[in-house]
């Protein structure tokens, strides 16, 4: 072995991997993604889930109690509500993940140590129902409170006496929760990975040339390609949507068409961001180091591995622009909850919005040349 030619070769790979910026980001930029995912953004202690309250009872004593209950870090009342059917349908709408109802005999409950408080859990959300256990072992003081000295030595009785009903999934079955999650992320991955190579692949194998020579609107190029993949994407969703009922007895408690309709949106929104990468992508091996920036922080912050709620408000924002948030957010609110698709418009809307604005980026950048 001649380590001359050897010292050549290496130094001609450190200098071809110099002049490749995609790579030099990847080699900084993953470990420091990752680190600052983990460490900062993944957090399984939830905290601040948004929370509806019937107070039925308005005494001084059930005041005390939401306050204890909001003290605790693990709720945010955030929704007042006059009847248990209301907190029902706000879980059902996914605009609240727990709801308290506190009984108009309330004061008379906790006297005798019967069942004072219930709490009612978006179950389709495993991690969201651990955590509202906590709230179960929550003790009741057996007097009302008068002022804050007289407080702590309140006589109290031992946890019991909040309950805790599961609404969605109640043997809390992670197949549940997942399988639905994994139509978004298996689209995700494939979609943004097939388009993002598309305009690439052209130029690679020399078919540009013949692209030119059409008379082809650039808008026309681009809409052409996504159409095929988005019929690819909806054959995926509907083998995940039969193995998912088949093997894991995954229910669908609401409209089938709403549901494809959610994953159509989730399709042209990932159609789009890879026709965007494919036109600033140099090769096939440039387009797919980009797709991993994409799909790395799709998986750890839209809410499929790690609970969205458990981020800091600041990741939370981030992870608002990645279309998989909102995809979870429908699929499984339509799926679990048998929500319709217009009730969980704001998320409908987002991805309209996604879909409009990458399109637009892809066509302003495509040009039908080969330079």
């Amino acid at each position: 072995m001649n380590l001359r030619r050897l010292f050549a070769i290496v130094m001609k790979e450190l200098r071809q991997m110099r002049r490749d910026r995609i790579t030099l980001a990847m080699i900084v930029g993953i470990p420091v993604m990752q680190l600052v995912l983990f460490g900062y953004a993944i957090n399984l202690n939830l905290r601040g889930l948004d929370t509806g309250i019937a107070d039925l009872s308005n005494t001084a004593a059930s005041r005390a109690l939401v306050m204890d209950m909001a003290a605790t870090g693990v709720i945010d009342p955030a929704v007042s509500a006059t009847s248990p059917q209301q907190l029902m349908e706000g879980l059902r709408r996914g605009e609240i993940s727990i709801g308290v109802v506190i009984p108009p005999d309330f004061e008379r409950r906790r006297f005798e140590g019967r069942e004072a408080v219930q709490v009612l859990v978006d179950g389709s959300d495993t991690v969201v129902q651990s955590a509202a256990v906590q709230l179960a072992q929550l003790p009741l003081d057996t007097q009302p409170r008068t002022n804050a000295s007289t407080a702590g030595a309140v006589g109290q009785t031992g946890p019991g006496q909040v309950s805790v009903v599961s609404f969605y999934n109640p043997q809390r079955r992670s197949a549940i929760n997942i399988v639905p999650g994994l139509i978004g992320v298996i689209l995700t991955m494939t979609m943004v990975l097939f388009t993002g190579v598309a305009i690439v692949r052209e130029r690679e194998r020399g078919n540009m040339e013949l692209l030119i020579a059409t008379p082809l609107s650039s808008s026309e190029l681009m809409i052409g390609k996504v159409l095929p993949y988005a019929a690819i994407g909806l054959i995926q969703t509907t083998v995940i949507l039969v193995l998912g009922v088949w093997l894991f007895d995954v229910p669908i408690r609401g409209s089938l068409l709403d549901v494809y309709l959610a994953a159509v949106l989730l399709i042209l929104a990932n159609l789009t961001l890879g026709l965007l990468i494919s036109t600033k992508a140099q090769s096939q091996f440039q387009a797919m180091q980009m797709t991993f920036f994409v799909f790395l922080p799709s998986i750890l912050l839209s809410g499929f591995m790690f609970p969205f709620a458990g981020m800091p408000k600041v990741v939370q924002w981030l992870a608002e622009i990645l279309p998989l948030t909102h995809f979870l957010r429908l699929i499984r609110g339509i799926m679990l909850r048998g929500a319709g698709l217009f009730e969980l418009w704001p998320d409908v809307l987002a991805l309209l919005a996604f879909i409009m604005v990458m399109m637009t980026l892809a066509i302003s950048r495509f040009r039908k040349r080969l330079d």
